[in-house]
């Protein structure tokens, strides 16, 4: 089996084109899988500046075919055209793999460099594969070991100890940008339930912001406030709200969004400033919002380019233990990819040996001498297969398990089966994707 990925990112392309690319996320996974044979497994991760498709085929052949079929259905879910969608997203496959995720869910390749978001949304990506059934057993290995490499940066580096995220670098924008740095003082409207909700949530009370209000074009706003607090709005409270607020927030990225022209009617008596900061890569706000007289606009690129940059040692310490874990999941995954052939060996080997020792029975019976022959036997094919188990693992370990297998067949005739593909979710888990209103 061959893992790989297609990556699109704020690094290569806009985020608007990010945003387009992701219409239709939820569901390409589960129609890639029964759309070609040439993906076994796909886990997406679809975040406010990234939108990445990890998956697995049988060979290494078959990944241009897997590459196409995803750029097709992409396609196809988003509107696109296929030469634009196969522009986007960059291949990579072996080792690039792993090593790509781990950064991204040590917080390395955000825009915000060592965000503790990331590493949150790539272990839903899995929960939600596993649910759906579309998360190969290589691919829960993948996300796992890039989960435990994100714990292991945080733990041993500066980089996760500022606790800064998108979030709050948009907040200390807004901080810099008021009359007032007091958010006591503030009135807040939060757009959405989410997960960049409830973290927005978090970190307003952390500045001793009460006066928040959330809405949610679904409906979610009352449940969502009643374990996290603030107060409810529907569409008829929400424009009296909005009238009032010093800041509001958009974390939703659902169909519907604030007009410019709607906003200005609505805030046409009102006296103080107001700062609008979009988080959703849909944009829950008109572009055009800050074009208002009294409005200031905020974006995830206003979050992008204000972010600061971390220490360079902190860096290398991190990309260290990122490059690290990359290399030990290879060489696990290189060790794995000849247990079939092991296995395949060991059962060829005892075949042979339960038929001689059939027609020792024959000859002389369940006897003491058969008893004693049989178990010197099996010492002898226990040394003998130590020998081609151990160099087994030495092949892998240096990418060599395709001459290992080839061997088998040719010497032995033995045709080395692959396991299957499908693999369960380990545990039983609550189901943790994000809400997008």
């Amino acid at each position: 089996m061959v893992l790989f990925s297609l990556v699109a990112t704020h690094a290569d392309i806009d985020l608007e084109t990010v945003a387009q690319l992701s219409n239709g996320a939820s569901g390409i996974a589960t129609s890639a899988l029964s759309g070609s044979p040439a993906v076994t497994g796909a886990i997406v991760l679809a975040t406010c500046n990234r939108y990445e498709i990890y998956g697995e085929a049988p060979h290494a052949d078959d990944v241009e075919a897997a590459r196409a079929a995803l750029v097709s259905e992409i396609s196809g879910l988003s509107g696109l055209n296929e030469q634009l969608v196969s522009r986007s997203f960059s291949t990579r496959t072996g080792p690039e793999v792993s090593q790509h995720l781990f950064a991204v869910s040590a917080g390395l390749d955000s825009a915000v460099v060592g965000e503790r978001e990331i590493a949150g949304q790539v272990r839903r990506a899995l929960i939600t594969a596993q649910h759906e059934g579309t998360a190969s057993s290589g691919l829960v290995r993948l996300f796992q070991a890039a989960s435990k490499t994100a714990k292991d940066v945080g733990a041993q580096t500066a980089l996760g100890s500022r606790g800064l995220s998108i979030v709050s670098v948009a907040l200390d924008l807004a901080t810099d940008l008021s009359e007032s740095p007091d958010w006591s003082a503030k009135k807040v409207v939060v757009f959405g339930t989410g997960a960049y909700a409830g973290a927005t949530m978090a970190l307003l009370r952390e500045r001793d912001c009460t006066d928040i209000s959330v809405f949610s074009s679904s409906g979610r706003a009352e449940a969502f406030v009643a374990t996290r607090g603030g107060t409810s709005l529907d569409s008829s409270s929400l424009p009296v709200a909005v009238a009032a607020a010093d800041v509001m927030i958009g974390c939703s990225g659902s169909d519907t969004r604030v007009e410019a022209g709607e906003l200005a009617e609505i805030r046409a008596g009102s006296v103080q400033p107001l700062i609008a900061i979009d988080l959703a890569l849909t944009h829950d706000f008109d572009p055009e919002v800050g074009q208002l007289d009294g409005v200031e606009l905020l974006t995830l690129e206003s979050v992008r380019l204000a972010a600061p940059q971390e220490q360079a040692e902190s860096l290398t310490q991190a990309s260290g233990i990122v490059a690290g874990a990359a290399q030990a999941f290879e060489q696990e995954r290189e060790a794995r990819s000849v247990d079939s052939a092991i296995v395949a060996l060991r059962r060829h080997t005892m075949n042979v040996l339960d038929a001689e020792m059939e027609r020792v029975r024959a000859r002389h019976g369940c006897t003491a001498a058969a008893e004693e022959v049989e178990f010197a036997l099996r010492r002898m094919v226990k040394q003998l297969l130590h020998v081609p188990t151990v160099r087994a693992r030495e092949l892998a370990a240096n990418g060599q398990q395709d001459d290992y297998v080839s061997a088998l067949e040719t010497l032995y005739g033995i045709t080395v089966e692959q396991p299957a593909t499908a693999a369960q979710a380990e545990c039983p888990v609550d189901h943790l994707g994000f809400e997008t209103a």
